[in-house]
Order: C-alpha cells, then structure tokens, then sequence
C-alpha cells in the first residue's frame, strides 16, 4: 500500500480519518451483511442468517470484480463474515457471530497499549510504514507524545467496544449487538483516526522547523 498522493506543492498530503477507514466503500461491506445476518435469523434461524450473510459477501466481491474496482474492502468484509460465520456456525448460536469481533478488539487494545509502553507508539509507527517515511518522530519527545495521544485515542475505542459488546454478549442481545458493532465499528474509528491526523500534521510540521534550522 502506497501513502496519498503528493500535493501540488510536492507534499504528501494526510488522508482523512474517512480515508483512512475505508470510506463509504468499507463501512457498507462490513456492515450490511451483519445486518442480513440479523434478519435472517430472526426470520429463518441461525443457519439461514449465516449463508446470508457469507452470501451477500460473496456478491459483493464478485460485483467489485465485473465492475473492475479494488477488491480489498470486499475481501476484508468477506473474511469478517466468514470467520464470524464459522464461529456461530460451530458454537450453535446466534451471538457466537459477534464472538470473533469482541475478542479482536480486546486484542487490538492489548498491542496499542504495548506499543506506547516501548515507546514506539503504533498509530506513529502504522503511518511511516504504510507511507514508507523515516521514523524520525521517534527521536523527538514531543512528537512521539502526539502519537501517544492517538495511539491512546484508538486504544480506548477498542477499548469500549470489547466492554460494551462483551456485555451485550454474555446478556444474549443479539440485536444489540449488530447494533453495536456497527456503530462502534468504522464511524467510532473515524474519529479516533482524527486524532492520527493531528499528531502527523503536528510532527511533520516541528521535523520541518528542526530541518530548516539546521540548513
């Protein structure tokens, strides 16, 4: 994956925090067929709810493919979908589906809050590898305190989602829960993502001053 597009200025310029998480393109494919899933069940039972929702991902990849579009927010969707699936498939209910989702986010806690506890932040480091920039920051104190701000800022999303979507769990909500994950999924991490946008354009902005002062 290659970072945006310079500017006219010949500055790489920050995706937004909607960019970032896909777009529209992302949020619909990670959410519509949670939605199928839900109605299926309810209407059909559980196994009518999963080929639904395995289904509808399908079709949405092969869709992508006569259209000739990128397929990675088709795939990713598809690979939720199926490993949700299998899970509510071998567990025997309903909830199960959500299962894999609140377990990833768990972990996806555990890693944020790891990588401030290195130092080595991983909103900051996530940018610079996906842009393929120096991690300069890393030997600035206030700029790495920016993408521990961030880096914090995502943790806490996850973190919220794995407490929420737990409890949801053990009380057998399944509605809720659908609810939950697709509220708390993209749109939540959209604007957790502002806050990477502000520890690039605010690191990037003091390596520039230190890089001029040198010359």
């Amino acid at each position: 994956m290659t970072g945006p597009p310079p500017t006219e200025q010949g500055q790489r310029r920050v995706p937004t925090a909607w960019e970032q998480t896909g777009g529209l393109a992302g949020l619909f494919y990670s959410s519509f067929p949670v939605m199928v899933f839900v109605a299926g069940n309810a209407m059909f039972g559980l196994q009518a709810g999963i080929w639904s929702a395995v289904g509808t991902a399908i079709a949405f990849i092969v869709l992508r493919v006569i259209r000739k579009q990128p397929l990675r927010p088709a795939v990713s969707g598809f690979i939720g979908i199926a490993i949700a699936s299998f899970i509510a498939y071998r567990s025997g209910s309903a909830s199960g589906f959500f299962l894999f989702g609140i377990w990833l986010s768990l972990a996806c806690f555990a890693v944020l809050v790891l990588s401030m506890l290195v130092r080595r932040p991983l909103a900051g480091v996530a940018w610079s590898v996906l842009n393929r920039v120096p991690m300069e920051w890393t030997k600035d104190r206030p700029s790495r305190f920016g993408y521990d701000v961030a880096t914090a800022a995502l943790a806490a999303v996850f973190a919220a989602r794995y407490v929420v979507q737990r409890w949801l769990y053990e009380e057998d909500y399944t509605g809720w829960l659908a609810l939950a994950k697709i509220t708390m999924g993209y749109p939540l991490l959209a604007l957790a993502l502002v806050t990477t946008v502000w520890a690039v354009r605010r690191s990037e902005r003091r390596l520039k001053r230190f890089k001029e002062t040198a010359e």
